[in-house]
């Protein structure tokens, strides 16, 4: 179904509501504006295939602008509200973005990119107007609340930043469909948590996220409520599964680990007797944590492991994962291989890159080099997200460590190639390597080891002002939290840093 079935048998029936205000978007009103909003698309010259890009906090409207793309057949990039003017300008530019959306809350970065991005057309603000922007509560007002002639499903085009630097855009091939077809991840969702139009889903992460938006996305096919959180507050969270009646809900680690934090009083006071499916992915989840996790909720917590790629879904229910602690799933899309470095496939046990052979393709938008590089080397078809691990006997799979230095902190990739770009043009800085150490609450944080140039004095005072000089030009989630000063960072003669080295050596010191 979609919001058009919804609205019409239940016009009333809330399809957002906002956590903090408390401001309800009914299915009849998602319905009507999201249609509003798909003839201007079609005013504006779009037809589908062609790209919109919106960039929002946790908004009520941000689902009429991701339905009005998706029933106008376009593919839509949801955009971090937390990115800096070039990333932002970067991103509209690589992905061909002819409409661009944001909120008098975003206005100052969105309208730092104007004149970096010639080839977007029509720019609508929320909650206002800025120069350059028109008001979209206006334009949109404009248009009729009846579906477009050539309605047909769409498609979100993601990006995820690329260990060299740049975001990389993940597109996948349009399918046109008719609106109401249903698509693979509402069959799994539908399979494996058994939604309905009675649900209550609960997010508390942010929306531009590729879970959390193709999750609420489906959720609303099929009738239920949303609950947003505009961010994460761990007691919050529990008090909106009482007050609401929450049935389902997704997580991150982190977010697990911030609610068993809290006093045991704090956590006993709250009616959690509604909720009956909670969901976590995006990062490996701690084995205690789970288990703590399992002891309070009870065996409700379900697992997934898959990609914004859309290349392989893996699945651990709660029996699954208590017979297999630690593992992320085992397939339900794609079949899983563990390779050595020269592609040849390894037996249960041993580790090594993870590659899945038989689910979707994609391709980096615009970059060959890299959509090639996430292929195995021989050849098969078989594509990885870059992670390494191993398989059971049973085909359940683990993971162990990054391909790349990916990041991951409190659930969100961080790449840090990024910031080394960042801080190695800073005129005090002679050499320096960013990458993860583990953090109890996030997982990892990100860290810098930096080799200062000669004349300079390596302390706390240099150590703040590159933080302060990544965060002016990079999201701040991106920089380092901490600086530490070396005379030499490990280097092949070739150049070629050993970054592994430093790897190690925090990760012996955290385990000490």
């Amino acid at each position: 179904m979609h919001p058009g079935v919804i609205a019409a048998r239940t016009p009333a029936r809330p399809a957002v509501i906002m956590a903090g205000s408390g401001d309800v978007l009914t299915y009849r009103e998602l319905d009507e504006e999201s249609n509003r909003l798909a003839h201007l698309f079609r005013s504006a010259g779009l037809r589908p295939g062609d790209h919109v890009a919106f960039m929002l906090e946790n908004h009520r409207l941000f689902f009429v602008v991701a339905w009005a793309a998706h029933r106008s057949g376009l593919y839509y990039t949801a955009i971090s509200s937390r990115l800096q003017t070039g990333e932002l300008a970067y991103i509209l530019g690589n992905c061909g973005a002819r409409v661009f959306i944001s909120s008098a809350h975003l206005a100052e970065v969105a309208c730092a990119v104007t004149a970096d991005t010639p080839g977007v057309r029509v720019r609508l603000m929320i909650d206002g107007v800025a120069p350059g922007f028109t008001s979209f509560e206006e334009a949109v007002a404009a248009h009729p609340p009846t579906p477009v002639e050539d309605e047909c499903q769409g498609m979100d085009m993601l990006y995820s930043s690329g260990t060299t630097g740049r975001p990389k855009g993940i597109k996948n091939a349009l399918r046109r469909a008719p609106l109401d077809a249903p698509g693979p991840l509402l069959r799994l969702i539908e399979s494996l948590f058994a939604p309905s139009a009675d649900s209550v889903y609960l997010s508390p992460a942010p929306l531009y996220h590729a879970a959390p938006l193709r999750y609420c996305l489906n959720f609303q096919r099929l009738g239920a409520t949303v609950v947003v959180m505009e961010r994460f507050d761990p007691e919050q969270a529990l008090a909106l599964i009482e007050r609401h009646r929450v049935t389902h809900s997704q997580w991150v680690p982190t977010m697990f680990i911030k609610m068993l934090k809290l006093p045991a009083e704090v956590r006993a006071k709250y009616d959690l007797s509604s909720h009956a499916c909670a969901v976590h992915a995006a990062a490996p989840c701690p084995v205690p944590v789970k288990e703590r996790m399992l002891e309070w909720w009870g065996p409700i917590i379900h697992e997934y492991y898959a990609g914004t790629e859309g290349n392989c879904f893996l699945y651990a229910g709660p029996q699954d994962w208590l017979a297999h602690k630690g593992t992320v799933g085992r397939p339900l899309l794609g079949v899983t291989h563990v390779c050595d470095e020269e592609g040849g496939e390894l037996p249960p046990g041993e580790r090594g890159t993870v590659y899945f052979a038989d689910g979707p393709r994609f391709e980096y938008h615009g970059d060959p080099e890299k959509t090639r590089a996430s292929q195995d080397p021989r050849g098969r078809g078989w594509t990885t997200l870059g992670d390494i691990g191993y398989v059971d006997e049973e085909g359940f799979l683990y993971l162990t460590d990054r391909r790349s230095y990916t990041v991951i902190s409190g659930g969100v990739n961080v790449y840090p190639q990024e910031a080394e770009n960042v801080l190695a043009v800073h005129p005090r800085v002679a050499d320096v390597a960013v990458f993860g150490v583990p953090d109890e609450e996030m997982g990892e944080r990100v860290h810098a080891v930096v080799q200062p140039v000669p004349s300079q004095e390596a302390g706390p005072e240099l150590a703040a002002e590159l933080i302060a000089y990544c965060r002016e030009r990079l999201a701040h989630y991106k920089c380092p939290a901490a600086v530490d000063f070396r005379d030499e960072l490990p280097r092949h003669p070739t150049g070629k840093l050993y970054k592994r080295l430093l790897v190690e050596e925090y990760r012996r010191r955290a385990a000490d």
